[in-house]
C-alpha cells in the first residue's frame, strides 16, 4: 500500500476561543510546510508542537495523520469545507481511511520509519478550530478518526511528490476497529479484548479499554 502525501503540516500553540468564552491554548491550528523535505523526531515534526501534554504528543502520538478520501462526506453529507490541516492533521493522506490501516502497520517516508499506534479521539477544541459544535460528535458516531503513529526510526522525509508506503501489516485490529471498541457504547467485549491485546496499541489507549472492560465485568 502506498498512500499519497497531500501535505504536511504543523504548529504551535496559540491562543484560540470559541464565542464569548475563555481562550485557551491548542496547535490544533496548522499550516501546510512549502520547504521540499521536513525533520521527523522522536515525539514531532519539526515545526509542530503541543500544548497539552497530558493529552497530546508525545511518542504515542507523535504525528497525527488524516484521509482527504473522507472529504466528500464532510462536504456532502454536513457542509464541512474541507482542505489539508482542517482536522488538526499534521500529514494530509489519499488512499486508505480506518478500516485499511491496522494497529501495528509501519510506514516508510523517507529516511522515517512510522508505526500506526491508535485512532485519534476528538476535543472540545476540534470544535472551535472547525466552528462547528457538532463536529466531535460527528467525527465520533462516524468513526472517521484518523490515527496516530509512533517514530520508529527520526530522519528526514520528503513532502514534494511523496508517498508514504507500508512496509509492514500488522494483520491485527484495524484503526476502525480500535475506535469503537473504546468509543462506541454498544461495542463487544470480543472486540474490546481483541483491540486490547494488539501489541503495538497506545498505552494510554489501552487503560481505556481496561477500565471500560473493568465496567462490564461488575
Amino acid at each position: 500500500m502506498k498512500l499519497q502525501l497531500l501535505s504536511v503540516n504543523v504548529g504551535r500553540p496559540r491562543a484560540i476561543q470559541a464565542g464569548k468564552g475563555e481562550p485557551v491554548s491548542s496547535a490544533i491550528g496548522k499550516t501546510p510546510v512549502r520547504d521540499d523535505k521536513v525533520r521527523v523526531g522522536a515525539t514531532n515534526i519539526d515545526g509542530d508542537a503541543q500544548a497539552d501534554l497530558r493529552v497530546h504528543g508525545g511518542p504515542d502520538k507523535a504525528v497525527y495523520a488524516y484521509s482527504s478520501d473522507h472529504w466528500p462526506w464532510w462536504e456532502a453529507e454536513h457542509r464541512l469545507a474541507c482542505a489539508p490541516a482542517t482536522f488538526g492533521e499534521n500529514l494530509t493522506l489519499g488512499g486508505a481511511i480506518e478500516p485499511n490501516i491496522a494497529i501495528g502497520d509501519r510506514f516508510r517516508w523517507g529516511d522515517a520509519l512510522l508505526e500506526v499506534s491508535q485512532p485519534r479521539a476528538p476535543c472540545y477544541k476540534f470544535a472551535i478550530h472547525t466552528k462547528r459544535a457538532d463536529a466531535p460528535q460527528l467525527m465520533t458516531v462516524s468513526a472517521r478518526s484518523g490515527w496516530y503513529l509512533r517514530v520508529i526510526e527520526a530522519g528526514d522525509a520528503p513532502i514534494r511528490e511523496s508517498r508514504i508506503e507500508r512496509v509492514h501489516a500488522r494483520g491485527g485490529p484495524s484503526v476502525h476497529d480500535a475506535f469503537v471498541a473504546l468509543l462506541h457504547p454498544r461495542a463487544s467485549n470480543e472486540l474490546q479484548m481483541r483491540v486490547y491485546d494488539a501489541p503495538a496499541l497506545a498505552a494510554t489507549w489501552r487503560e481505556g479499554l481496561a477500565r471500560r472492560l473493568a465496567k462490564s465485568r461488575r
